[in-house]
């Protein structure tokens, strides 16, 4: 892709960018607050190494990864120091690709078949997935037994992993901690079956609050989802956004060209701070502006969910102070 600066609004569009100010600001504030391996960043936030690599050199040389593509183009890349898949998986060539790269990986495993599939792979380490929310995970009496599976297999177990995501958005701080502090429970129960290292999960929505885990596997705080804007003990800001151009105007509404394909809608509709958003179809999204629009005039809309939207966008435009200073390829899409 060839690159040039411009402004935003000479970008064609839907165009997805990145506020550099916001972006640095939110790394520098992670930094401090959790240092080094106190964070292991999921890219399944970004899906890109050119981000990866600020996490990287602001400390954090560990990552987790939701799919194979993530921890193969991170071990391409020169990031693969230590690379968690935190999801199962039995597709043997997957397997196969991660334990032959020159990254240390581990996986997560659940099941007797996940401990098969990665040990006939040839990976090497792996962690026990622990059910402590409505993910994957064994149950907490399973734990152990898998683990004594995995070392017959050949695998050297890490330790425990567990993801509360049922706590990560709940915006009442008390009954977060609350639901953090359950879950954890379990997770620390089953660690004393298992035995290893690592405690790690956690995420955004609970990297100040889960105090047992010794990891955090937060990916959203780079860039911020709209559901965490309402949790008042959320230091990081709001910096990705979707830019669009209105295309029809009618008496009552301004329809964008920004829909379905260019924004993940399973956290609802975007945000847009000069009007209503009435719906979005696959290309479109319908609007009740504030002040009149024109066909023409952009419109910056603010999406949900970052991780999905990242993944239909084949580029993220860095901007500062409206001017589009560089672009990065979002190369850690798909599986």
């Amino acid at each position: 892709h060839q690159f040039r600066r411009q402004l935003i609004d000479e970008l064609p569009t839907p165009a997805l960018w990145a506020d550099l100010n916001v972006l640095e600001s939110n790394l520098a504030t992670m930094a401090k607050l959790l240092p080094g391996n106190r964070l292991r960043p999921h890219v399944k936030a970004h899906k890109t190494t050119a981000l990866a690599r600020l996490q990287y050199e602001a400390g954090h040389t560990g990552f987790t990864c939701a799919t194979a593509r993530e921890v193969l183009g991170l071990a391409n890349a020169g990031l693969g120091d230590d690379l968690l898949l935190a999801n199962e998986t039995v597709d043997a060539d997957r397997l196969t690709a991660m334990a032959k790269s020159e990254a240390r990986v581990t996986v997560a495993v659940d099941s007797e078949a996940t401990v098969d599939a990665a040990a006939a792979a040839g990976i090497a380490e792996c962690v026990v997935d622990v059910r402590v929310g409505f993910r994957c995970g064994c149950e907490v009496s399973e734990a152990g037994y898998l683990a004594d599976h995995a070392r017959r297999a050949g695998l050297e177990v890490r330790g425990v992993m567990g993801y509360e995501g049922h706590a990560m958005g709940v915006v009442d701080v008390d009954r977060r901690r609350e639901l953090v502090r359950a879950a954890m429970e379990r997770l620390l129960q089953a660690h004393e079956f298992v035995g290893g290292d690592l405690v790690t999960g956690g995420g955004t929505g609970t990297h100040a609050m889960n105090t047992w885990v010794n990891e955090i596997q937060a990916g959203s705080y780079v860039l911020m989802d709209t559901a965490y804007t309402e949790q008042v003990d959320q230091p990081f800001k709001q910096g990705l956004f979707l830019q669009s151009t209105v295309v029809s105007v009618a008496k009552k509404f301004a329809v964008c060209d920004a829909g379905l394909k260019a924004q993940g809608m399973d956290h609802g509709n975007p945000s847009w701070g000069e009007g209503e958003i009435l719906f979005c179809s696959d290309e479109h999204t319908n609007l009740v502006p504030q002040k009149s629009l024109s066909v023409g005039d952009r419109v910056c809309l603010v999406p949900a969910h970052i991780d999905p939207t990242m993944a239909k966008h084949p580029l993220l435009h860095l901007v500062r102070n409206e001017e589009v200073v560089d672009q990065w390829e979002i190369d850690l899409r798909h599986w």
